[in-house]
């Protein structure tokens, strides 16, 4: 099949769109309030976009509380969402008024970040904390109304990672075990059974493809 995305005329019962585009991290956004009350709410279009220096961006159908903080306070975090936390981030994503803690409402415990005043989840292996670079307005957006989709950046200041995930000088992904969205309300675990490790192709002086090693442990 083949087709146009403006019309949308795909004939399917839902939308094929988000099942293509995946696995796609989940950024876990924690953030508060001018009151000091705690969000909590996960988001599938997350990634990192940089390293140096530390990026990530988040997208936000609708103008949901999680943007309204980040543009009042200029920090958030990005918890780790894993296999063992799923239940809790499901339940966070309820849509809970402006005053509602959805920490308290999911069980979780809320910890203020070492270099943002932002909350992450304390049961979470690792957590961002970011200051906000910028919120940029997808065309189409209407504040007014609190529709359209917002696209947040953040520069990731900190990094924490609880000290039981760290093997061998490596974050252990396999302990981990992070969730990752697919289509519809399907998800995916990153685990031991689905990770493959390959080193970069390298070029003798020919041009070409030399056989590829196994890997040593030593990121280049």
């Amino acid at each position: 099949m083949h087709y146009d995305t403006i019309k949308n005329e795909h004939g399917l019962p839902h939308d094929p769109f988000k099942a293509i585009v995946a696995p796609r991290p989940i950024g876990w956004i924690g953030s508060t309030n001018k009151s000091g009350i705690h969000n909590l709410a996960p988001y599938s279009y997350f990634n990192a976009i940089s390293d140096k220096p530390h990026y990530v961006v988040f997208s936000s159908s609708g103008y949901k509380d999680s943007i309204k903080n980040i543009e009042e306070t200029k920090v958030f975090t990005a918890s780790l969402a894993t296999e063992k936390l799923f239940d809790q981030m499901n339940n966070s994503s309820a849509p809970a008024k402006a005053n509602v803690n959805e920490f308290d409402l999911a069980g979780l415990t809320p910890k203020i970040g070492k270099f943002v005043n932002a909350p992450y989840v304390a049961e979470s292996p690792t957590a961002l904390e970011c200051k906000l670079w910028k919120v940029i307005d997808l065309p189409g957006n209407d504040r007014s109304k609190g529709t359209g989709n917002y696209v947040v950046f953040g520069h990731v200041v900190g990094i924490f990672i609880n000290d039981e995930y760290i093997k061998d000088g490596f974050f252990d992904a396999n302990s981990a075990r992070a969730l990752g969205r697919l289509g519809y309300m399907n998800y995916g675990v990153v685990g031991k059974e689905n990770i493959v490790s390959k080193n970069r192709p390298q070029l003798d002086e020919n041009g070409n493809l030399k056989p590829i090693e196994e890997w040593d442990g030593k990121y280049r």
